[in-house]
């Protein structure tokens, strides 16, 4: 029986016995001597016996492994990988077949190869999660054909491995090496000319060709054989809080993700961004009641604990409840911070059923409401229309998009921070959107 479970039958093998039972019925038809086919058949079942003795001869003729990180991240390309081993004498046709999580929908994942005797191979392919959640990989099936090829032998390898979806902390890793090595323009981060003097004190240092003239303290250089200058820094330890929606208008999907993921992953990495500017961040989430908060801090475990609130996060998509946000923040936000608000409007009436909250949102700390750009209605207004249903299409396409427009204009006009940004954008539009109010000063 452990002979016969991993033994599969090859297309090569079905052909040679066809072959042998048409020589058979030839030899009948045409009276050929029965000797023919009687040797063919002969001859058939030695190289099958053959071959049996090259797949089974060795107990371990092959090992594999899939190698898979400890978590995954959430609307990115992560790189699975699965090692091989062949212990065979021969050179061994492989083909090799992942089960992977049914969430991927996918059933074409195979790798067909040859390998040398006592040589290894490492398979490479990559996976784009589009939601959070644990995902339950299957095992690793691999099947072995010798020269002769009649026969094919199965190893199973890496037994069922669950592994979980974190929102997206390889491009939080990729922002925060940008930021730390000065790089952040490559990512499409731009320079923000500071505006004012920073008010910060950092130290006195000696004037050097290019400082301001006017920061020379006078009180210093008196003391001193040559002139000192004030330097000073960013603010730091400010407050930044970001508030997610997670009520129904953050369902809409963009290339496989919800709105809501979009959110997630970049409140993630603009938390870590702040954080390594020396402010503090927190969370709110919401949609008809208040979900998580976690207060603002930069404690080293900050960004864990963000990591792990961020993945934890759960939905019905209902209908959100502003007014028991604003109350939330006023009782459990004191001091004055930047609240970065993700949500969505389709239109200016339903930023009017909500606009007093956020308005007195914005009366105590400074408000940023970030929505989202409906990017398949914005390309179908650049398209051209054929016929009247195409005409009609891009007539409605188009008020969408004004409204869209209208919306910043109103938030605008009562002093509240707008963001309009293309889902795939919201990332690096956030940051610019952080880094330019941080160096305008106001907050």
């Amino acid at each position: 029986m452990k002979l016969i479970r991993p033994l599969y039958l090859t297309n090569r093998l079905f052909i040679a016995t066809g072959t042998v039972v048409m020589l058979f019925i030839l030899s009948f038809v045409l009276e050929w001597p029965i000797l023919i086919p009687q040797a063919a058949f002969l001859l058939l079942l030695a190289v099958i016996l053959a071959d049996t003795l090259l797949l089974f001869r060795l107990r371990k003729g092959l090992h594999g492994h899939r190698i898979t990180p400890e978590k995954l991240s959430n609307g990115d390309q992560n790189e699975i990988r699965i090692h091989l081993e062949n212990y065979y004498p021969f050179i061994a046709d492989i083909t090799v077949i992942d089960e992977i999580p049914h969430q991927f929908q996918r059933r074409d994942l195979h790798f067909a190869l040859s390998m040398p005797p006592g040589q290894s191979k490492t398979l490479q392919y990559s996976l784009r999660p589009v939601k959070r959640g644990e995902y339950s990989f299957g095992t690793v099936n691999i099947f072995v054909c010798s020269p002769i090829g009649f026969l094919r032998r199965r190893y199973k390898f890496s037994d069922d491995a669950m592994v979980p979806v974190y929102p997206s902390y390889l491009q939080m890793r990729k922002y925060e090496l940008m930021a730390i090595s000065n790089r952040l323009t490559e990512a499409g981060i731009k320079k923000i000319r500071r505006i004012g003097q920073n008010t910060e004190f950092e130290l006195i240092k000696e004037y050097v060709s290019g400082d301001d003239f006017r920061n020379i303290n006078w009180k210093a250089s008196a003391r001193r054989p040559h002139l000192m200058v004030n330097h000073y820094q960013d603010e730091r330890s400010q407050q930044m809080y970001c508030l997610i929606d997670k009520g129904r208008v953050m369902q809409m999907p963009f290339a496989g993700m919800s709105l809501l993921d979009y959110a997630i992953n970049a409140s993630l990495v603009i938390s870590n961004i702040a954080i390594k500017k020396s402010d503090k961040a927190g969370l709110i989430t919401f949609q008809d009641t208040i979900g998580t908060t976690l207060p603002a801090g930069r404690k080293n475990n900050q960004m864990s604990q963000i990591l792990e609130v961020l993945y934890n996060q759960k939905t019905a998509y209902r209908e959100s409840d502003f007014s028991a946000l604003y109350t939330h923040v006023r009782r459990k936000v004191s001091q004055r911070s930047l609240l970065l608000l993700f949500t969505n409007f389709e239109s200016i009436h339903s930023l009017h059923r909500q606009l007093p909250f956020l308005k007195s949102l914005a009366q105590q700390h400074l408000l940023v409401v970030v929505f989202f750009e409906n990017t398949e209605l914005k390309a179908m207004t650049t398209t051209h229309a054929a016929d009247v249903r195409g005409i009609y299409h891009k007539v409605i396409a188009e008020k969408f998009a004004y409204d869209k427009k209208l919306i910043v204009k109103e938030l605008s006009r009562h002093g509240i921070q707008a963001l309009l940004t293309a889902p795939e954008n919201l990332t690096v539009n956030t940051i610019n959107k952080y880094l330019e109010l941080k160096a305008r000063g106001l907050f």
